[in-house]
């Protein structure tokens, strides 16, 4: 199994066949495209390497069928042509040529779509428009998303803010990860945990270092919260944090 990660592209690639020729990665209809999900790609770093903390402390895959979190959902554990990527983050990619529309399938519950913010009942099946350059992707409420700056490669230096996307509509909780990224200091302490809380009914998102974690410089983290047209701003310094929305 492949990744294409040089497209920018969320999930798996089964076979060879279907990896577009490399003329096509320079056609000037399709890079700004394949620009698009990369950069989207580097800014979701934080969502994405903590979810491959938590897989390697619990085997909990990073892309996961509709059924590992709705299995009492006969019509989310039949369909096999979408995904979660993590536990937040639907996508329902799209196979068909010049396709002009997605049928999918929303589990139970509020769902926001990552481009638009509308808001949309789950436990039914909806249709959404697409183009070559719209991937669906909806984002369940309650989900706490941690994003970075855009880079261009994963170790460009940077000033260590952070942007916390909440979706608003149940309560719900991530742990942020960091090491260094390089070595296994990690297993002597040299990590960093930052618990974040979600209380729908105080609007109110708490931050917290992880037990048996430790601030990782910079030790001053700009962090910004966005809820939809709300959005605040803190700084986070290893205490506990509260930011109402």
């Amino acid at each position: 199994m492949q990744y294409c990660w040089n497209t920018g592209d969320h999930g798996p690639i089964e076979t060879p066949n279907i990896i577009p020729p490399e003329s096509e990665l320079h056609n000037a209809g399709v890079e700004p495209i394949c620009r698009k999900y990369l950069n989207l790609r580097y800014e979701m770093m934080p969502y994405l390497y903590s979810l491959v903390r938590e897989c390697t402390a619990t085997g909990m895959p990073i892309l996961r069928a509709l059924w590992l979190h709705y299995p009492d959902d006969p019509a989310a554990v039949a369909r096999g042509d979408e995904y979660l990527w993590g536990r937040d983050m639907l996508v329902a990619p799209v196979v068909e040529k010049a396709a002009s529309e997605r049928k999918l399938y929303l589990p139970r519950g509020v769902w926001y779509d990552h481009w638009t913010g509308q808001k949309l009942e789950g436990a039914r099946e909806i249709t959404a428009p697409v183009d070559l350059a719209t991937t669906p992707l909806y984002v369940r409420a309650g989900a706490v998303i941690p994003m970075g700056p855009l880079k261009q490669y994963t170790e460009e230096p940077d000033d260590g803010s952070l942007t916390v996307a909440v979706y608003p509509g149940a309560n719900g909780s991530f742990l942020l990860y960091e090491d260094d990224g390089k070595t296994f200091n990690f297993r002597k302490g040299e990590w960093m945990g930052v618990q974040m809380t979600w209380d729908d009914a105080r609007r109110t998102l708490d931050m917290q270092l992880a037990p048996g974690s430790r601030m990782l410089g910079p030790r001053r983290r700009n962090v910004t919260v966005n809820m939809g047209d709300v959005k605040k701003k803190a700084i986070f310094e290893g205490r506990r944090l509260s930011i109402r929305l």
